[in-house]
């Protein structure tokens, strides 16, 4: 008696006779970069990535979806698709800087091994520690080379009396960097009228994380705040970051390296604070 044995022509191990296994490819590697989509393999999460985190398992990637909710994600080998392929998400590399093109975060040209001046009698001031931080880490090649220091006031009402302390004169200019310097606000008016050797200068924006662009920190737009509302907390609540402002500030922090980073309105602000003070016929 015969009859049709559906292994008779298999090996069991070895896939169809004549035929290897399929061994799955190596999948390319993309480098987890901020605003990059992808698809997670594990239940079809779709989201931007907005950061990497350290956790105790190894590197994760944290990917918001278009509805705001974000999620963590072990970055495993073929663990996510882009454009239904399968890929590897790595840690993105430090890109090298031409020898020709060795410019600073804020675009100019890097003085190699520059000698720390004396600071000059002349100051930047800015609000917060938060917009010391940008303008330090965008502009403090920069700021070194000209010997300027950056102090901030923790907050513009205390403008005034700070002024009247330092005694601004001829060679000892003041630059100060002013959130939400729009006509008709009250920074506006708290700026007016301060003498020729005082130069204010701003953005429009509530504060300075808003003078980060979107796109660097891996969101479509920054949420509206109702007035009355602590600005900071609910832009970490509408955006999925939890309710401590210190792991917003962390995001946007981190997501700033260059002045490309930044809307025009805070780079121009402060590159004429630096021209200000530091003009060449002020006689220091």
């Amino acid at each position: 008696m015969s009859f049709n044995d559906p292994y008779r022509n298999q090996d069991v191990l070895g896939g169809a006779r004549g035929h290897r296994r399929r061994i799955p490819q190596p999948a390319p590697e993309v480098e987890a970069r901020n605003g990059v989509v992808v698809e997670a393999s594990y239940d079809g999460f779709v989201g931007a990535i907005i950061g990497l985190e350290k956790t105790f398992d190894g590197w994760c990637v944290r990917l918001e979806d278009r509805r705001g909710v974000a999620r963590l994600f072990p970055m495993n080998e073929r663990g996510f698709m882009i454009d239904g392929k399968p890929v590897t998400l790595v840690r993105p590399k430090a890109k090298p800087v031409p020898a020709s093109k060795n410019l600073s975060a804020s675009g100019s040209r890097k003085v190699e091994n520059v000698q720390a001046k004396v600071a000059l009698p002349s100051r930047i001031w800015v609000e917060g520690v938060h917009d010391a931080a940008i303008v330090e880490k965008v502009w403090g090649h920069d700021l070194r080379v000209e010997g300027v220091v950056v102090e901030y006031l923790e907050g513009l009402d205390n403008l005034a009396e700070k002024l009247a302390e330092f005694r601004p004169g001829p060679q000892r200019r003041v630059g100060v960097l002013a959130d939400h310097l729009v006509e008709g606000s009250k920074e506006s008016r708290m700026t007016q009228q301060l003498g020729p050797h005082v130069m204010v200068t701003g953005h429009p924006f509530i504060d300075v994380w808003q003078a980060v662009k979107p796109a660097a920190v891996g969101i479509k737009a920054w949420p509206t705040v109702p007035y009355g509302e602590d600005w900071k907390t609910g832009i970490c609540e509408r955006l999925g970051w939890g309710s401590d402002p210190k792991e917003g500030w962390r995001r946007v922090y981190s997501a700033v390296h260059t002045y490309r980073d930044l809307e025009s309105d805070l780079i121009g602000a402060v590159e004429r604070l630096v021209d200000f003070v530091t003009e060449p016929h002020l006689q220091y």
